[in-house]
């Protein structure tokens, strides 16, 4: 089936600004749904119906009855685990409440397909092996993985109410240009910042945990191909191999000319050691393989943050 009309929660945000520009070069009609909390007004195209709707409000609805969507993206979330753990009942109104009214709307105005935007990252705990694969137990050990689950099983439930088909996308520590800079979670361009304006960088723990990353172009192909596909399913959308952070923060040295030596802070609670991600189900099912390298993907994102104003996340 083609589609035609999209909706895309947090579309003002890093991934999710990235989604709908994408879906506006392949002629969708696009509408975000952003309440500004953290994504940027200036993310999004002036081609796409912008919404400044919280997804927990009853105003939802109204963007719903206006734009009746067939799709929707749903990226809107809160994102960081040390936030989740500060604040865990405001990550859980967020990620499983404001979900659920958005399945509602889903279920309400029969919408057709539905993407979800998911960890994989937070989603397995401490891994009993590596990579991870779908198939993994579900053992989350920060509030933050515990909800974006918690929304998984949601979904599954509203598909079978609504009738309409989903994909669940689990992503790595996904990266790229509009990262903010200036959040509490994305690793890279935190560093990217800091080292640009000399500031000291702090590596929590010793550095050798290792991530997923994974390019936010390669994440919006992913998207892309959940349009396509047939079944309801759970797909991993990384890169299959981890890199560890005292590695990230040595690319970055070199690509910034950082002069100073990254200090090590107390390993932060809710991080696991290490983690990546078995991707070959989403190679085999949808035909999506990671094509941006590492090197070239932090070339990009450095490349961003230069042109960003000093301290200032502006251009995010």
């Amino acid at each position: 089936m083609t589609y035609r009309k999209a909706l895309v929660t947090g579309g003002a945000g890093f991934i999710g600004s990235h989604v709908a520009d994408r879906l506006l070069q392949q002629g969708f009609h696009v509408a975000v749904v952003d309440n500004l909390s953290t994504g940027k007004r200036e993310n999004v195209s002036q081609s796409a119906a912008f919404y400044n709707v919280d997804i927990r409000s009853r105003k939802l609805a109204g963007v719903f009855r206006l734009e009746r969507p067939e799709v929707v993206f749903h990226l809107a979330a809160q994102a960081s685990v040390p936030g989740s753990i500060a604040r865990p009942v405001e990550d859980a109104r967020n990620n499983v409440l404001g979900s659920l009214n958005l399945l509602e709307q889903c279920k309400r105005y029969k919408v057709e397909r539905f993407i979800y935007s998911s960890t994989g990252g937070a989603l397995y705990g401490d891994p009993q092996q590596l990579p991870c694969a779908e198939t993994h137990p579900i053992r989350p050990v920060s509030p933050y993985g515990a909800s974006k689950f918690a929304a998984e099983v949601y979904v599954g439930c509203y598909a079978t109410l609504g009738g309409f088909r989903y994909v669940i996308l689990r992503y790595g520590n996904v990266y790229g240009p509009r990262q903010d800079p200036l959040g509490e979670a994305g690793v890279i361009a935190i560093f990217a910042r800091q080292m640009l304006e000399g500031e000291q960088v702090v590596i929590y723990g010793d550095g050798n945990q290792e991530r997923d990353f994974v390019y936010v172009g390669d994440v919006v192909e992913a998207n892309m191909r959940a349009l396509e596909q047939a079944d309801s399913d759970v797909y991993n959308i990384g890169t299959g191999s981890g890199t560890s952070v005292n590695s990230i923060a040595s690319k970055l040295i070199e690509l910034t000319g950082y002069l100073k030596k990254p200090d090590h802070g107390p390993v932060r609670e809710g991080d696991v050691s290490k983690i990546y991600l078995d991707v070959r189900k989403a190679k085999q099912d949808l035909d999506w393989t990671p094509r941006v390298s590492l090197d070239q993907g932090l070339s990009n994102t450095v490349a961003h943050v230069k042109a960003m104003k000093p301290g200032s996340a502006q251009a995010i």
